[in-house]
């Protein structure tokens, strides 16, 4: 074994085996100081051996203020940091934000994004109700109008006939006026003894005084909803609703119609028109809505995505700071703790890591006196 001088530090080495006794003692040859040795106890047996590093478990050559540490130390200290690491600072960091605000934020947009398109929605469809209740209305005053204008005329001129009503030119004037853009108003007479329901002013001359149940044919399907409103007054009551109609390019489009009985007779004034030109606008402002409803979806997206970026990006370089500094801080502890006393503390933060910092230097220099007072003893 290693015995050191107190006073000079000089080394001899010494054969346990030889000392008799519990003790022995001897002259230092360089400062004749007094060096007690005692025999050193049997080790102990591996069970009851402490592996975790510490002052009395390493070897060590004081010289001045010198310090020697063996690799099984070091090794140990490390296997000792290893086991006790968990969660790392960066990775808490990353996780309280990031993840929690990408939550939040993600959770804000959605409401704001759901709240902008029920508003979007709730906005189109009252106007397009509002629209449509409008049209109806104009569709039915207008009706209500001719079918007045026609009883006087008819009350004037008791001389025409219905035959007579699509010829002569003030009658026809009053009975097939233009609804809308495309719309008009027609004259058609309850059904007789035969049962059969005719029209006698139309703008289309091709349909005057034939049987209106004809049209089933070139109507199809369609012809169901036309026929129930037009044959909706038999009962005197002005009748009114939608049906589909088929364009000459083939289109089908929706119509609305009102029949209103022109008072003391047996004709009757239908005024329809497409509801589309009426509701069109409406549609053009819902197509714009939902477009600017995605324009503002996309872009509350991207300044989230951005806003996320750049929280990222900050937490990461200031975690990578911050943990590079504490992981500095602890390698130096490390190296303390195994006796590498004269690591040098470096640190500029003026924070709370500048305070662990100083702390540790001072615990440093605490150990370092300390060795220094069991070396003069």
């Amino acid at each position: 074994m290693i015995i050191i001088c107190e006073e000079c530090g000089k080394k001899y080495r010494i054969d346990p085996s030889k000392i008799k006794g519990q003790a022995a003692s001897f002259k230092c040859r360089a400062c004749t100081h007094l060096i007690v040795v005692s025999k050193p106890e049997p080790p102990p047996a591996q069970s009851e051996i402490d592996t975790r590093p510490t002052l009395e478990s390493i070897t060590t050559t004081i010289d001045n203020r010198s310090t020697a540490v063996t690799p099984e130390a070091r090794q140990a200290a490390k296997k000792a940091r290893r086991r006790s690491k968990g969660i790392g600072l960066r990775a808490k960091m990353l996780l309280l934000f990031m993840v929690v605000p990408i939550i939040l934020m993600a959770g804000a947009s959605l409401l704001y994004l759901w709240q902008l398109e029920s508003m979007s929605d709730l906005l189109t469809r009252e106007s397009s109700r509002f629209v449509n209740q409008m049209a109806e209305e104009k569709i039915a005053d207008i009706s209500v109008g001719v079918a007045k204008q026609c009883e006087l005329y008819l009350l004037s001129h008791p001389e025409i006939i219905r035959e007579d009503f699509n010829e002569d030119m003030g009658f026809k004037t009053l009975a097939a006026q233009k609804v809308g853009m495309t719309g008009y108003t027609a004259l058609y007479e309850l059904p007789g003894s035969d049962g059969v329901w005719r029209t006698w002013a139309h703008v289309n001359k091709k349909i005057i005084g034939i049987d209106m149940s004809k049209l089933k044919k070139p109507l199809g399907r369609n012809f169901s909803g036309f026929w129930k409103v037009y044959t909706g007054v038999r009962k005197g009551k002005k009748s009114q609703g939608y049906y589909t109609w088929q364009d000459k390019d083939g289109k089908f489009r929706d119509k609305f119609m009102v029949c209103t009985p022109i008072a003391g007779t047996r004709f009757v004034v239908a005024a329809t028109t497409y509801m589309d030109e009426f509701t069109g606008p409406v549609k053009l402002m819902q197509s714009r809505a939902k477009a600017l409803t995605d324009r503002a979806r996309l872009i509350t997206w991207a300044v989230l995505g951005i806003t996320l970026l750049l929280i990222g990006l900050i937490v990461t370089v200031y975690g990578h700071r911050l943990t590079g500094k504490i992981k500095s801080l602890t390698n130096v502890a490390d190296r303390i703790s195994v006796g590498e006393l004269e690591m040098e503390v470096k640190t500029t933060s003026t924070d709370e890591i500048g305070e662990l910092a100083e702390a540790i230097s001072r615990m440093q220099d605490s150990i370092r006196l300390s060795i220094e007072r069991l070396r003069r003893r």
